[in-house]
C-alpha cells in the first residue's frame, strides 16, 4: 500500500521534502498544505525585490528553467498534490489524522496520514509598544508584504521611512529602500551595534559607518517607546528616547517566532524559544511527524546549545533528509555552526559560529584576532581591502568563530565557508594558520588572509601579541594620556604628528633597533602601522629590548579609519 504523506507548508521545506520524496518513492501518496495562494517562492529575495535587483516578483516563484512553481506545477510535473489555501487546524495524534478548513468556504475535513511533516515557518513579531498595528506600520514575510510595499514606493507614497532592526532583514530592506527609490531612511536598534547576533562590535561599526555612508541614518541603543498616526495624515511619528521621527512607513525586523501553536496544541515537545523540537533525523517527539526550517530548534556545533536559525538553505537540506527518512533512510542532520551572509550597499558581510560575546555567555574565554589584509595579492589592482575576527577559546585553542567584512563580498563568503566547514570539528587555532587555499594573485595572497588570521591569534595566545582592538583604543586615546608609536614612514606618520602633537611618536620600524633608548621604560604605550603587522613586529623588537607595556593595535590605522571616518 502506498505510504500517505501529509505536509503542512509550501514555502521552502515542504516542497523540498515533497520534491525529494517523489523522486525516490514514486507511489508515495504526497499531499502539501498552505494558508496562501503564493507558495515555493524565495523569500531571502524579498528585500532584493522591493530594491529592484529582482525585477519581477514571479523570478522568486520560478524555477531556474522560469516555470512558476504554483499547483499546476506540481501537479503535473512533480505529480504532487499542493492544496492551496488550505488551514490545518487540529492534529489528532492518535488517529493521524489532520482537520482541515478550507479558508474560502470555511468547509471542514479530515485527511489522513502515515507520515506527517511540520514546515509551518515562522512569523515576524510585532512589539508590544503602542502603534505597533497601525497602518503603514508593515511587516516583510511574505509576497503579499513585498507586493505591497513596493506598490507605495512605484506610486510615490513613500519618502521617509524608519527600518526598526539591525538584523538582516532590516538591513537589506534599509539598502532596498535607500538604493532604487532614494527613501529617506532610518534604522533603529535597541542592542549597541548592528547586526548585534552576527559579528563583534569592531566589525559591526565597519558596516554602521558603510550604512551612514550609503546615506541611511543608525540609530543603537535606542528602544521605541510608540508609533502615532494624526487623524487628518498618513504621516506616522515614531518615539524613542529624546525625538521623534516623521515618517510614511515603518518597517519592523524585530525577530520571528515559530510557528508552532498547531504542533504545541497537539502534544509535540517545543524548546526554550518556541521552536519543535527534533532529533538528528528531524523526527519531533512523536515519531510519524516530521519538521525542519523555521519552526525547529537546532543545535549549535560550536556551543553545544540550541538555537533558531531561519535560513533557506538549512532548510532545503533538511528537507532532504526527511524525505530519506520517511523512505526508510537513516539521514542526519547533526546541527549548524551558523553560517551567515549578507550584502550590505558595496560590502559583503559573513559570520560563522559564535561572536566572542556569544562565546563568553556559553562559559569560553574567547580571544580575538582582527586582521586587515587585500582579500587577493596587494600588487593586484583590483585588490579591496578586507577585515576579519577569528575567535578561540583561550585555554582550549579551539577556533569557536570568524568574522569577515569586506568589499568583495565572494572573497569574504568564501574565507568565511572555508573556516565554517571546519568549526563542528573543534579544530586548533593552528589548523586555520595551515589551512590550505587556493592562490592566484588575482584571487589571493600567498599568505591568505584566514591564514594571518590564524597566525595573529596563535601569537596572541603564545604572548607574543599583546593587542587593543580599534574601539578600545580610540575610547582611550580620547580619554586618557597614553601615547602612540608610530612605526610607518615619516610622510605617512606627518599628519597624525600634526594632529595629536607629542602624544604621537614617530619610530620608523627600520630606526627602531638602533633608537629604542629614546622611548621611555616607565610610560605604556599603543603601536600602531597600517595593518598591525609592521607595529607587531616592531613591539617585538621593543619586547627585546625591555620596553614591554606597549600594545599593538589590531588591524591598524585602516580599520581605525573604517570604524571612525573622521579620526584623521
Amino acid at each position: 500500500m502506498a505510504q500517505r504523506v501529509l505536509i503542512i507548508g509550501a514555502v521552502a521545506l515542504g516542497p523540498k521534502v515533497a520534491c525529494r520524496l517523489r523522486r525516490i518513492d514514486p507511489d508515495a501518496e504526497i499531499t502539501v498544505l498552505d494558508r496562501d495562494k503564493l507558495i515555493s517562492y524565495g523569500g531571502c529575495g524579498i528585500p532584493y525585490y522591493v530594491g529592484g535587483d529582482v525585477s519581477d516578483i514571479e523570478g522568486l516563484r520560478s524555477t531556474q528553467s522560469h516555470t512558476i512553481r504554483d499547483s499546476k506545477f506540481f501537479g503535473e510535473v512533480k505529480g504532487i498534490d499542493v492544496r492551496t489555501q488550505i488551514e490545518a487546524i487540529e492534529i489528532l495524534r492518535k488517529e493521524k489524522q489532520v482537520r482541515i478548513r478550507d479558508l474560502r468556504d470555511n468547509s471542514e475535513e479530515l485527511l489522513s496520514y502515515d507520515k506527517l511533516v511540520f514546515a509551518t515557518g515562522a512569523s515576524p513579531i510585532r512589539p508590544p509598544f503602542p502603534g505597533a498595528d497601525l497602518p503603514n506600520v508593515s511587516i516583510v514575510s511574505n509576497l503579499h508584504h513585498a507586493e505591497a510595499i513596493k506598490k507605495r514606493l512605484a506610486q510615490g507614497k513613500i519618502g521617509k521611512a524608519v527600518v526598526i532592526g539591525a538584523g538582516a532583514i532590516g538591513i537589506e530592506m534599509a539598502e532596498a529602500l535607500t538604493d532604487l527609490w532614494g527613501v529617506e531612511t532610518t534604522i533603529i536598534e535597541m542592542a549597541d551595534q548592528v547586526l548585534p547576533q552576527a559579528i563583534g562590535g569592531n566589525l559591526a561599526t565597519v558596516v554602521q559607518r558603510h550604512l551612514e555612508e550609503s546615506n541611511v541614518e543608525v540609530l543603537v541603543s535606542e528602544r521605541v517607546s510608540g508609533i502615532t498616526k494624526a487623524d487628518d495624515s498618513d504621516t506616522l511619528t515614531v518615539s524613542i528616547t529624546d525625538r521623534t521621527i516623521d515618517c510614511d512607513i515603518v518597517i519592523l525586523s524585530t525577530g520571528i517566532r515559530p510557528n508552532t501553536e498547531l504542533a504545541k496544541a497537539a502534544g509535540l515537545a517545543v524548546g526554550q524559544f518556541g521552536g519543535l523540537l527534533v532529533d538528528r533525523r528531524m523526527r519531533t517527539s512523536d515519531p510519524h511527524i516530521y519538521a525542519g526550517g523555521d519552526c525547529v530548534e537546532v543545535r549549535n556545533l560550536v556551543s553545544g546549545a540550541n538555537q533558531m536559525m531561519p535560513l533557506g538553505s538549512l532548510a532545503n537540506r533538511q528537507g532532504r533528509i526527511i524525505a530519506t527518512n520517511i523512505n526508510g533512510g537513516s539521514a542526519h542532520f547533526p546541527g549548524t555552526v551558523g553560517t551567515f551572509c549578507i550584502k550590505v550597499f558595496e560590502l559583503g558581510v559573513a559570520t560563522a559560529g559564535l561572536t566572542a560575546r556569544q562565546a563568553k555567555a556559553a562559559g569560553f574565554d574567547p580571544v580575538v584576532s582582527i586582521v586587515t589584509q587585500a582579500d587577493r595579492a596587494h600588487f593586484y589592482p583590483t585588490y579591496q581591502a578586507m577585515y576579519i575576527a577569528l575567535i578561540a577559546d583561550r585555554n582550549s585553542r579551539k577556533v569557536l568563530g570568524i568574522e569577515a567584512v569586506g568589499k568583495g563580498g565572494d572573497a569574504v563568503k568564501a574565507r568565511v565557508d572555508a573556516v565554517a566547514s571546519l568549526l563542528h570539528l573543534g579544530v586548533d587555532v593552528a589548523e586555520i594558520s595551515n589551512l590550505e587555499a587556493g592562490y592566484a594573485p588575482p584571487f589571493a595572497s600567498a599568505m591568505d588572509i584566514v591564514n594571518n588570521a590564524g597566525n595573529v591569534l596563535d601569537n596572541i595566545l603564545n604572548g607574543f601579541n599583546k593587542t587593543v582592538d580599534p574601539d578600545e583604543f580610540l575610547k582611550e586615546l580620547a580619554e586618557t594620556d597614553i601615547r602612540v608609536i608610530d612605526v610607518r614612514g615619516a610622510i605617512q606618520a606627518k599628519p597624525y604628528q600634526e594632529k595629536f602633537g607629542e602624544r604621537w611618536l614617530h619610530f620608523p620600524q627600520d630606526d627602531l633597533r638602533t633608537r629604542y633608548t629614546e622611548i621611555p621604560t616607565d610610560e605604556a604605550f599603543f603601536v600602531v602601522c597600517d595593518t598591525g603587522t609592521r607595529s607587531y613586529e616592531g613591539q617585538v623588537v621593543l619586547a627585546a629590548k625591555g620596553i614591554t607595556n606597549t600594545r599593538n593595535i589590531q588591524g591598524g590605522l585602516a580599520l581605525v579609519k573604517a570604524i571612525a571616518p573622521e579620526f584623521i
